[in-house]
């Protein structure tokens, strides 16, 4: 699990470098009528980050529930949720937009998975099947909300703002952003408790039941995206720009709130990858890997920073060389103007730069059980 978590992190990284690299001004590489194929794939990888982070912090807290009773496991998910909360608008802010005003705020990931973890709390006084069946039905049916508009809601569109539609919260002199609304990622981590009670035991029944179950989900989407009907809000369609954007739309889910497919064609294959590597011996690549997988809040954090410090010195040479141009440009767009090959250059300076930190903090978290790390 530690290596499949590790993949996803570094895959993170690279999103987040073609953030700070292309600057926010940069082209969507999701609109078919602008992208390339290689820049559409450049962010296609990456959406198996969110899912699969927020699926298996579901499987750890039932891995930790086994350390506590229901009330320690309940408290510490209520407590630990609540931190991931302060954490988005404080460290994690700073760290994507280094900017001290706070004219703009935007909720992401760790802000939904520190409310997810806090409803969770709740949820873990209940069998596993419950979670089951909760996380399940928010995933499958959570579509059927799509017709619904925030702005009709009147005053109260923002409270549908945070539930299921990406838009603003607060407008004015400080601008906040829900870019991760509640559902369904609410049912995700629920649906990843319930995971880690069925993995519970041999691990080559572990393995047979991840590949089964990675296989048919993978399936699942293919049958439904073909269909064109439920799963997702905008149906896939032929593209004049030729076949091979035909595929890329079939892909091309959405993500804010992730659709049941978006979610069915980054699960499935994450399932599969862990399956397959589930009784495998690991080797140099995947120690590296779960080094990344066994402190992932603490290198979220660290990436983030040492990203915008890459950013910096592949820019030095500009910097130093037109007066004027950090204040003109970087800080405007964030970034240099978006270009592929820095965005990987970058993304590999700050992979590579946050291995050994990493490896420090898991020997820290290997050989100390203190209460409070258990909160990084």
């Amino acid at each position: 699990m530690d290596v499949v978590r590790g993949v996803v992190m570094v895959l993170m990284a690279l999103d987040h470098a073609r953030d700070f690299v292309g600057g926010w001004d940069q082209p969507n590489p999701t609109d078919l009528a602008v992208t390339t194929p290689f820049l559409f794939l450049t962010r296609f990888v990456t959406h198996y980050c969110a899912p699969t982070f927020v699926l298996l912090a579901g499987v750890s807290v039932w891995l930790a529930g086994k350390r506590r009773t229901r009330r320690e496991l309940s408290w510490f998910l209520f407590t630990r949720g609540l931190w991931l909360v302060i954490l988005e608008p404080t460290l994690v802010r700073f760290g994507f937009f280094v900017d001290l005003s706070y004219r703009f705020s935007m909720l992401q990931v760790i802000w939904v998975t520190g409310w997810s973890m806090v409803l969770l709390s709740l949820l873990v006084y209940l069998p596993a099947a419950a979670s089951a069946v909760f996380g399940l039905s928010m995933i499958c049916l959570h579509n059927l909300l799509d017709p619904i508009k925030a702005t009709s809601f009147g005053e109260r569109a923002p409270l549908w703002r945070l539930f299921h539609e990406q838009g603003p919260l607060i407008q004015g002199e400080h601008f906040v952003f829900v870019a991760y609304p509640l559902v369904p990622w609410l049912g995700v981590l629920a649906a990843g408790y319930a995971l880690g009670a069925l993995l519970d035991g041999d691990p080559m029944r572990r393995r047979r039941i991840l590949l089964r179950l990675g296989t048919a989900l993978t399936i699942a989407f293919f049958v439904l995206r073909a269909i064109n009907v439920y799963g997702d809000p905008h149906p896939w369609s032929a593209q004049p720009r030729g076949t091979l954007f035909t595929v890329l739309s079939f892909f091309n889910c959405e993500k804010y709130p992730p659709s049941l497919c978006y979610l069915l064609v980054t699960l499935g294959p994450a399932l599969l990858l862990w399956g397959a590597l589930e009784t495998r011996t690991p080797g140099r690549v995947s120690r590296v890997l779960s080094v990344f997988g066994q402190v992932p809040l603490f290198y979220y954090l660290l990436h983030l920073y040492l990203t915008h410090i890459a950013v910096l010195l592949l820019c030095l040479p500009k910097i130093l060389g037109e007066p004027g141009w950090f204040q003109s440009t970087f800080m405007k767009i964030g970034g240099p103007g978006y270009s592929l090959p820095l965005t990987y250059a970058s993304w590999a300076i700050t992979v590579a730069a946050l291995y050994f930190p990493c490896r420090w903090f898991a020997g820290v978290k290997a050989r100390n059980r203190a209460w409070w790390l258990s909160y990084l």
